[in-house]
């Protein structure tokens, strides 16, 4: 589970810990993964936290070969590392910020599942769920960056999907709505209230909304999905209410 130290990320570790599953977190803030990790052993299942960058390639090659030596094996993965991005019309958005964006969610989804793929195909077979977004089938104001990569998300779970879909590996992609994540609990309730406007369900979503769809695409009740899309957004995608 890439991008577990907090919020969704977190959330989705303890759906499958809840389940009885042995979870494996990673993310760039070592204090906070180690502090979800024992979490989870709280739960009566084996976590093992597992410091990474996604950004960089040999940080991901160390997590995996940790991975192989303390665990065997790999079943399922989900990649929800991410990088904030303030809305800024597209010419006032730096180089660096842009780079910096499509770094960590595209390139990092990439190299996540460079390395995560062949652990998977070891063990016989297994499932990928990468984080996208509502931003990924649509487009708002100021998000040039943050669009751009979702999107990228999205093709790079299709065409993964078809590459190992004969092998046994399944690949899909989540896009959740707004998420009552601690970034959206914090902002200003006139912000809050214009989000939960913008769903048709009038409210904001939970990260365990999202986490229950992870696990359901990643478990066998979902055996014959590969290379879709699941929108959890309150209705969002479906249009205007």
């Amino acid at each position: 589970m890439i991008g577990a130290s907090r919020g969704i990320g977190a959330d989705v570790a303890r759906a499958f810990a809840r389940r009885g599953a042995m979870v494996v977190v990673s993310a760039r803030d070592a204090d906070a993964l180690g502090g979800v990790a024992r979490e989870l052993g709280a739960l009566g299942v084996e976590a093992l936290a597992v410091p990474a960058d996604v950004s960089e390639e040999g940080s991901l090659v160390r997590a995996a070969d940790e991975v192989r030596s303390r665990c065997g094996h790999l079943e399922m993965a989900v990649n929800n590392a991410g990088e904030g991005f303030l809305p800024t019309d597209l010419v006032d958005v730096t180089t660096e910020a842009f780079d910096r964006v499509l770094q960590v969610h595209v390139r990092g989804t990439f190299l996540a599942m460079k390395h995560e793929i062949p652990m998977l195909l070891a063990a016989g077979g297994g499932a990928i769920v990468n984080m996208s977004s509502t931003a990924g089938t649509s487009a708002y104001r100021g998000g040039s960056p943050y669009v751009a990569a979702k999107h990228a998300i999205l093709g790079l779970t299709k065409s993964a999907a078809l590459d190992y879909a004969a092998r046994g590996v399944r690949v899909n992609a989540v896009a959740p709505g707004p998420i009552e994540t601690d970034r959206l609990a914090s902002a200003p309730e006139a912000y809050r209230e214009q989000a939960r406007q913008a769903v048709p369900m009038r409210r904001l979503g939970r990260g365990v909304d999202v986490a229950e769809a992870v696990v359901w695409l990643a478990s066998p009740a979902a055996a014959f999905v590969t290379g879709t899309t699941l929108a959890v957004d309150g209705g969002r995608s479906a249009g205007w209410s």
